[in-house]
């Protein structure tokens, strides 16, 4: 049996030269042909052990630092699901989320991305976005589809790295993007601000109230407050602030005045302010501080930079007298009572009321008080001329009192004096004159002074009277009569009814024949105005008749006359010698 090579053989075929039933011998072939065998099928775990350690070294390359954020709680977050996000870009996720050792809060570890290294500085701020309703706003709405997620608010400013965060449980106020200046308030009282409160100019809301500080001890408070552009640049080193909160409402001479500054003021507090118009102060830096006013009535009087300080000891009840009501000349404003209490006075061995109340003369126009010791001067001249100060009722309704000052020419004489600073005012109608409760004890006193009880005897006796009068046994007769005599007079007037109609009936025809003859007596009376009136010829004649027979009449005295003196004369007749 002969043998042939392989198919892999190197060279031509040959024949071999082993006999017949020898075992075939290896081959030995060389490494170019060995290399040949391998299969392109380890490419593919080549090629995806290449992609897989790219994609770890680009994971790992762009994998950012690991932070921890402590909380009051993780309500809303869940591991793997919840994110970190600025301005709606993703900047990390929740990996972790365990209590921390003192049990009463938790630590949430959150993966950043490597763009959000450099915003994790000291000045970082972290907030859970939920659901809320914060400074008037109601935020985080769309939670309640997407879940809560953790906010990031770098600071615009540089700042340390940090890797360790403490989570804010409400959002911040003002975001650090927001153009605007900052400002302070100083004040002794919060009232009813809170964090978000609006800041008003015009009745525009162009701020926002970011927080406060207690001050030394307590005595006062710094607060925070932001104003957005462009309405910083009305805020002057003149500018008065003064807290809005709430609703005013007063009863003035004019009626009742209800002011709201808005209802956002109503219920979350604000602050107003107001620039003169003609204000010539540069614009407020940031930071400036500024004094807060209680109302808008305590901001205008800070105009008034001069004050004198006066007291005044009252000897009877100042009730309804408050510090702040104001002090007035003529019936308008000129001062306020800063505080008042109670003294014991060994003078008088008495205890007094010494009101402390200042008064601003720059309310009155054209008045120029010295400011050295002519003052002094000044005031004890005014004090001789009989200026004082008296209670009186401010408003009969509250009951509110106030201070008037006046000069009263009948005053009793009366002497300055000084109690330190303080000039003391004399009093006039002291012990409570115009009070509203005095007035009405001297009406008591005048109600009991009335002798009621001999009043109550009169109307006894006087009831009686009448009551016997009423029950005496002869009224009910009287009553009898006065009907009988009553059903009579109704009878007669139904009779006479009866007998006039017909009278009344004619009553046309009668008037009818009246106005006839009214209008012949006139035409008659025309006629003899014209025949005999004062122009006609009858009444020429009737006046020459008339002037004849006064002649005749005086012939006849003269001839009765002489008839009295000579009666002879009818037989003798009358003589040359004798005078008529």
């Amino acid at each position: 049996m002969s043998g042939q090579a392989g198919p892999n053989a190197p060279g031509p075929s040959q024949p071999s030269s082993s006999p017949p039933g020898t075992p075939p011998q290896a081959v030995i072939r060389s490494h170019i042909e060995h290399k040949r065998r391998i299969s392109w099928i380890w490419a593919i775990p080549v090629v995806t052990l290449i992609i897989g350690g790219w994609l770890a070294w680009k994971t790992l390359s762009d994998r950012g630092p690991l932070i921890t954020i402590t909380f009051q709680s993780a309500e809303g977050l869940t591991v793997n699901q919840s994110h970190v996000r600025h301005k709606e870009v993703d900047m990390g996720i929740v990996t972790k989320i365990e209590l921390a050792k003192d049990l009463k809060h938790v630590v949430v570890t959150v993966r950043m991305n490597k763009e959000a290294e450099p915003l994790l500085t000291d000045k970082a701020q972290f907030w859970v976005v939920r659901p809320r309703f914060f400074a008037g706003n109601i935020s985080g709405l769309t939670t309640l589809f997407s879940g809560s997620y953790i906010d990031l608010l770098p600071s615009g400013e540089g700042g340390e790295p940090r890797r360790s965060f403490t989570g804010l449980e409400e959002p911040p106020v003002l975001q650090s993007d927001v153009p605007g200046r900052t400002f302070l308030f100083s004040a002794q009282r919060i009232g009813s601000l809170n964090l978000g409160s609006p800041i008003m100019y015009r009745d525009f809301v162009v701020g926002e109230i970011l927080g406060w500080d207690i001050g030394k001890m307590a005595r006062e408070l710094t607060i925070h407050a932001f104003i957005r552009a462009p309405f910083d640049q009305y805020v002057h080193d003149d500018s008065r602030f003064f807290n809005v909160s709430g609703a005013s409402l007063k009863l003035t001479g004019n009626g009742l005045q209800f002011q709201v500054e808005s209802l956002r003021a109503i219920l979350f507090g604000g602050v107003a302010f107001d620039t003169p118009a003609d204000s010539n102060k540069p614009e407020s830096a940031p930071n400036h501080q500024f004094v807060l006013y209680p109302n808008r009535d305590a901001a205008d009087a800070s105009v008034y930079k001069q004050s004198v300080p006066f007291v005044s000891n009252f000897m009877g009840s100042v009730a309804g007298l408050d510090a702040g009501a104001p002090v007035t000349l003529h019936g308008l404003k000129i001062g306020e009572v800063e505080n008042l209490g109670l003294v014991y006075d060994p003078k008088t061995d008495n205890v007094i009321v010494p009101v402390h109340f200042k008064l601003e003369p720059e309310r009155i126009a054209m008045l120029h008080l010295p400011t050295d010791g002519a003052l002094d001067e000044k005031m004890s001249q005014l004090v001789q001329r009989g200026l004082r100060v008296k209670l009186e009722s401010g408003n009969i309704l509250t009951g509110s009192k106030q201070l008037a000052m006046d000069i009263f020419p009948d005053a009793p004489p009366a002497r300055l004096e000084k109690e330190g600073n303080d000039y003391v005012m004399p009093v006039i109608d002291d012990g409570g004159g115009g009070d509203v409760m005095t007035e009405a004890s001297a009406l008591l006193g005048r109600l009991n002074s009335l002798p009621f009880e001999a009043i109550g005897q009169n109307l006894n006796h006087l009831l009686a009277g009448a009551s016997s009068v009423v029950n005496d046994k002869q009224i009910p007769e009287a009553i009898t009569s006065l009907r009988t005599t009553l059903a009579s007079v109704q009878a007669l007037v139904a009779n006479l009814n009866k007998g006039v109609t017909p009278a009344t009936q004619r009553l046309p025809a009668i008037a009818e024949g009246l106005q006839d003859a009214v209008n012949r007596t006139n035409k008659l009376v025309a006629s003899l105005d014209n025949g005999y009136g004062g122009d006609s010829r009858f009444s020429r004649d009737v006046r020459r008749l008339m002037s004849q027979l006064s002649d005749a009449a005086q012939s006849l005295r003269v001839l009765a006359d002489l008839l009295t003196r000579h009666p002879e004369a009818l037989i003798r007749g009358r003589t040359d010698r004798e005078s008529p």
